[in-house]
């Protein structure tokens, strides 16, 4: 599989960077990055070949092209794009534009998947909804899955439209669990510690209780049960969120998010 990005920002990066420890050879990647430093910048790092234009030199050949350009600047990218083959799979990873809007500027281009990932991708620790056009085949799943995968585990929805679903539990996510970090470290400050006791205790009580609950396989409920003894600390405290209806504020804030997510789908897709 030969690969060519359209954007070398932060996402593009941590791909390259993936599928490289994943054994895929640089020469089968390609960037168009317009930005002179961030193009020597990616191929001083990965010994990449790196364009500042998406003419057909930097496409000759590639089976794939993954479209990581801001959400805003995507008509632009596509519109310079050379005539893309047939065979050519093309897979997005912008928020909030839709496939069937990405295939109508592309002139019709059946062959496309789009992807949400998440930031967390950064850090190869990230998760990605996935959803294909009905010309998107077999194996071309199979190469979306293999590129995203590179940075965490992927999803598949069968409806394009739960991407919207997808959007507001993964793709906002990571801000939702910065922000109860932030509640919890300025909850220690609070309580009398310092700064690096309150930052430490937060972040790694976090990331702990996350990966427990991944390697354990048990549902969250069952692991909340086992650490909260009747008339304990940790029930006082859940008490308190119970009765401050936290459950009910996710669920609005998820809906809120899915809401504002199929808004920019429309507002995207009008031109």
């Amino acid at each position: 599989m030969r690969i060519g990005f359209i954007g070398g920002g932060n996402m593009a990066t941590a791909l390259l960077g993936g599928l490289l420890a994943q054994g895929m050879p640089a020469e089968a990647m390609r960037v168009v990055e317009p930005s002179a430093p961030q193009r020597e910048a990616l191929q001083q790092r990965f010994g990449i070949a790196a364009f500042e234009r998406a003419d057909r030199a930097a496409l000759d050949g590639v089976d794939l092209v993954l479209l990581a350009v801001k959400p805003q600047h995507m008509r632009e990218a596509i519109a310079a794009l050379p005539p893309l083959s047939g065979e050519v799979l093309v897979v997005s990873i912008a928020a909030g534009i839709r496939a069937r809007d990405l295939s109508r500027w592309l002139g019709g281009h059946q062959r496309v998947v789009r992807a949400m990932p998440n930031t967390p991708a950064l850090v190869g620790k990230g998760i990605t909804g996935l959803a294909a056009l009905p010309g998107a085949g077999r194996a071309d799943r199979a190469m979306a899955e293999q590129v995203l995968g590179a940075v965490g585990p992927t999803v598949w929805v069968d409806d394009e439209s739960m991407l919207d679903a997808v959007t507001a539990v993964s793709g906002s996510g990571p801000a939702y669990v910065f922000l109860f970090i932030e509640a919890l470290e300025q909850g220690a400050l609070a309580l009398g510690l310092d700064a690096a006791q309150a930052r430490a205790l937060a972040l790694h009580t976090v990331a702990g209780a996350a990966q427990l609950a991944l390697q354990s396989g048990e549902p969250p409920a069952t692991l909340r049960e086992r650490v909260t003894s009747k008339g304990g600390t940790t029930a006082a405290a859940l008490a308190v969120m119970e009765a401050g209806e936290l459950r009910r504020l996710v669920a609005d804030a998820l809906a809120a998010a899915q809401r504002r997510s199929v808004e920019l789908g429309d507002e995207f897709g009008q031109s």
